[in-house]
């Protein structure tokens, strides 16, 4: 990691808003959100608690935006060499790294504070790790250094509904591993989808992506076995569990089938870019749809 020598070029107040907002990447965090409002209706069993709700989320949001700043601070070298990224706030010079670290703490002590004080001390701890894991095992260790970064790495973003969960019960059970297990296995279609759109970008600052290194055809395989299993993984809250009725189960192979069909299309066509987004955006949407059935069917079942 190297440092920027960039002067600040915000011009005014609301450009300095805006380049803090920025640092947080604040198109990932809705679908981290959304996993872990799912994962609190089903643990509530319909019967939410409205203002627990929102503190859960703010906090979770604070937290996801603690660790996507602290990427950002991490990665301003590699951010700075690839033209999709050079214009990001550290690397363009708008905000400088130490007052960037300073706001990631503000973010990160934030959240602990209202899950500590205002629900409870283990889903506190639970976000806390998430950034932890997200930091020191995917960025500092696994991204530059293993084709396999991103499965392993995608724990962290399998970690909101434990949460969640946790928020609402105190405790994590078997359902709430069943949900982290279901997000820790989409991840890898989910990235490798648009791994291979901008794969160039990776070798361009030789950052080690499946598809840098193996190809695109040992990624589309290893997309379509992922697939399988993120498929598979949605119904173990059906059977063994038996914590999610009809209406989730009706939606989840309706979406599986989608998606498998999807990464079938990717598998006879390697190269072709548009069905890596269009597998993509679709994996975004199905997560989205899943969770929402989840939280219809919690009122149902």
């Amino acid at each position: 990691m190297i440092g920027t020598t960039l002067s600040s070029r915000n011009e005014n107040f609301l450009q300095v808003i805006k380049s803090y907002y920025l640092l947080t990447k604040p198109r990932i965090i809705p679908l981290l959100l959304i996993t872990t409002a799912a994962s609190m209706w089903l643990a509530a069993k319909g019967n939410v608690n409205p203002l627990q709700v929102c503190i859960t989320l703010l906090g979770g949001t604070l937290a996801a935006a603690s660790a996507q700043t602290l990427n950002c601070i991490y990665d301003q070298d590699i951010d700075y060499q690839m033209t999709r990224t050079r214009t990001r706030p550290i690397p363009s010079g708008r905000v400088q790294p130490r007052h960037a670290l300073l706001f990631a703490l503000i973010l990160a002590i934030t959240s602990f504070c209202l899950f500590t004080f205002l629900i409870n001390l283990l889903s506190a701890w639970l976000a806390m790790s998430g950034i932890v894991f997200y930091m020191l095992i995917y960025t500092h260790i696994l991204k530059r250094h293993s084709t396999q970064n991103i499965v392993i790495g995608g724990a962290a973003g399998a970690i909101p509904p434990l949460v969640g969960w946790a928020a609402v019960t105190g405790e994590l059970s078997l359902a709430a591993w069943a949900l982290f297990l279901m997000i820790f296995l989409w991840t890898p279609p989910h990235f490798w989808s648009l791994a291979l759109m901008i794969r160039d970008d990776y070798a361009q600052v030789e950052i080690p992506m499946l598809p840098v290194v193996k190809g695109a055809s040992p990624t589309v395989n290893q997309i379509w076995v992922y697939t399988w299993l993120a498929i598979i993984s949605t119904f173990v809250l059906v059977y063994p569990l038996h914590t999610v009725g009809i209406i989730y189960t009706l939606t989840a192979i309706v979406l599986g089938i989608i998606f498998l069909y999807k990464a079938w299309q990717l598998k006879q066509s390697p190269e072709d870019k548009q069905l890596a987004r269009s597998l993509f955006k679709y994996s975004i949407l199905y997560m989205m749809l899943l969770c929402t059935a989840i939280v219809v069917d919690s009122y149902c079942f």
